[in-house]
């Protein structure tokens, strides 16, 4: 009888060893709900314009216009200029003039590619992924490029007020209504990982903020139609007091759902649109307003001909990425990108950034 009764327990003691040394395992076992150590590691970009390589050219063809994709995916795009170790692979899901319907995992989002976290989750099961960048919310209620072309407007009609005037009164409330809308897609992203394996601690979550692509203090001979359609006081109201805003709602943002976050407000001062001398290399990291005029002569394209302007170049896409690949391999929770003495772009960390 004794005997009898102790099969149990050899049953109960022997599964509990089997079980965590299948926990203790290196060995990535399909189906499992664990960390897949085993497969090949990967970053992942996911967002808008800014992370696409929109501006950087040379874009992929399917993503230049076929079948209604303009998310104008470029080679020169954050992602493809990191730092990365042997072996890692750099995905980017980025989509030009993407929101947070795109970005999230809104099953209703109307994309050609749908949404981008639906993405993510399905990567997440080829590829171990240490780090997730998100840049997203300038698109959503603060129409960041409707601001733009606003401004362009008042340039053109030359009247009393500028396109300041009119939107900063109510740029506030704009940059506070797109706050849970970007909080969203971070919670998105965070149970898509979960429900593939990956604990929160995994992975690094990042969170970018916006650099200014026009500023104040340029070429008054390029206010116009060749390069920068804007008035000084738009300029600086765009520079000083938009872009920082739209920052720190995002700081927000990361600081509420525990992401890392990476201030690019102040990144572009000094390399703006027209700010410098277009033949001297790495001077200007954002494009001027840009025409594509063979697309004007295309029905389908023609929309989308001016698409490129007022985004970071190559050269504005590298040095973007240097800002980012300094703090993905740091242990800062937040900083901002500054320039060292030699021009290139740091992560420092806020409170030194502040001093």
């Amino acid at each position: 009888m004794r005997a009898l009764k102790s099969k149990p327990l050899i049953f109960l003691v022997t599964g509990s060893v089997l079980a965590l040394a299948l926990l203790m395992s290196d060995q990535y076992l399909p189906g499992l709900p664990m960390q897949p150590k085993q497969l090949p590691p990967a970053v992942v970009t996911i967002g808008d314009s800014t992370l696409s390589g929109e501006g950087g050219g040379d874009y992929e063809p399917e993503t230049d216009g076929q079948n209604g994709n303009w998310c104008h995916r470029s080679p020169e795009a954050v992602v493809h200029q990191l730092s990365l170790d042997e072996g890692v692979t750099p995905i980017n899901l980025a989509c030009s003039g993407a929101k947070t319907d795109v970005v999230g995992a809104n099953p209703k989002a109307k994309h050609a590619e749908g949404s981008q976290t639906e993405q993510l989750a399905e990567a997440a099961q080829r590829y171990r992924i240490t780090d997730v960048v998100v840049q997203v919310g300038a698109n959503d209620d603060p129409g960041f490029t409707d601001v733009v072309n606003r401004c362009v407007e008042a340039w053109a009609r030359q009247g009393e007020r500028g396109c300041a005037d009119r939107i900063k009164s109510a740029w506030p409330e704009r940059v506070e209504a797109m706050k849970p809308k970007v909080l969203g897609v971070i919670d998105d992203i965070r149970t898509a990982m979960n429900d593939v394996g990956y604990t929160p601690g995994s992975y690094s979550l990042i969170m970018q903020s916006y650099a200014s692509p026009v500023g104040p203090d340029i070429d008054p001979q390029l206010q116009n139609l060749s390069g920068c359609p804007f008035r000084t006081s738009d300029l600086r109201w765009l520079r000083d007091e938009g872009v920082p805003e739209l920052s720190a709602g995002l700081r927000d943002v990361a600081q509420a759902s525990g992401a890392r976050f990476l201030d690019l407000s102040k990144a572009a001062i000094g390399h703006e649109a027209c700010s410098g001398d277009p033949q001297q290399a790495d001077g200007e990291w954002f494009t001027r307003l840009t025409v594509d005029w063979e697309s004007l002569q295309d029905e389908q394209r023609a929309g989308h001909a001016m698409q490129e302007s007022f985004h970071a170049n190559a050269a504005g896409h590298k040095h973007l990425a240097g800002c980012l690949d300094d703090f993905v391999r740091s242990d800062l929770r937040n900083a901002v990108c500054l320039p060292d003495d030699r021009g290139q772009l740091r992560a420092v960390p806020e409170p030194a950034a502040s001093r």
